[in-house]
């Protein structure tokens, strides 16, 4: 018997994100759509997965395994762009005390590790990411090739930077640079700080 299949609803799209300064409405529900088409996607292999034949399953090529396989990438395509909208909007702001201490004693300052980000963001073929790692308790900027490539175990993204060319192309042409600082110059350091809170209160409660 197959598990249970599971399904999931795009988010509403965040009026702030409309509102960005350098990145244009336009592009921006471009970018949109291919988050929703992640979700249909990832629906679509759940409703696949429910027939596929398990007795078949092997490594080399097996319908279960190319099934399980872009399961992984579209469930990255939903993770990271909604961790993607969520950090934007024109709010601006500044890390909290709780995220600017660990800020610091990872990196040394946020200049630092704005540092970090933009560099791994140019080093990376689809994302970068300032997450947090719960074993080592720190933060580090991580960089993926894929929606589901160089996953590190255990993290949790606080800042999610998508460097395809979906994101950019139009408003940047092939200036990746100019859309990495247009990224940074809109980060909404409330919704950051919001996502690092969660981690802090965990980490209270552990006594941590």
């Amino acid at each position: 018997m197959p598990p249970t299949q599971h399904q999931v609803t795009a988010k509403p799209r965040p009026d702030k994100i409309l509102q960005l300064d350098g990145i244009s409405p336009e592009s921006v529900e471009a970018h949109w759509a291919l988050y929703e088409g992640y979700v249909k996607k990832y629906n679509e292999i759940q409703e696949r997965l429910a027939g596929a034949d398990r007795g078949a399953a092997n490594q080399i090529f097996s319908d279960y395994r190319g099934l399980r396989e872009m399961l992984t990438f579209a469930i990255g395509g939903i993770k990271n762009h909604e961790v993607y909208f969520d950090n934007l909007g024109p709010g601006g702001g500044s890390p909290s005390d709780g995220l600017g201490g660990h800020i610091e004693a990872s990196f040394g300052d946020v200049d630092t590790m704005l540092t970090e980000l933009r560099a791994g963001g140019m080093a990376a073929r689809g994302w970068a990411w300032l997450a947090w790692d719960w074993d080592w308790q720190r933060l580090d900027v991580y960089i993926g090739d894929a929606q589901n490539t160089f996953p590190v175990w255990n993290v949790t993204p606080i800042i999610a930077l998508d460097v395809y060319e979906h994101s950019y192309i139009r408003d940047f042409s092939t200036a990746r640079p100019k859309y990495i600082d247009a990224f940074v110059a809109n980060l909404d350091w409330q919704a950051i700080n919001g996502r690092f809170g969660m981690i802090e209160a965990f980490l209270q409660q552990m006594g941590g």
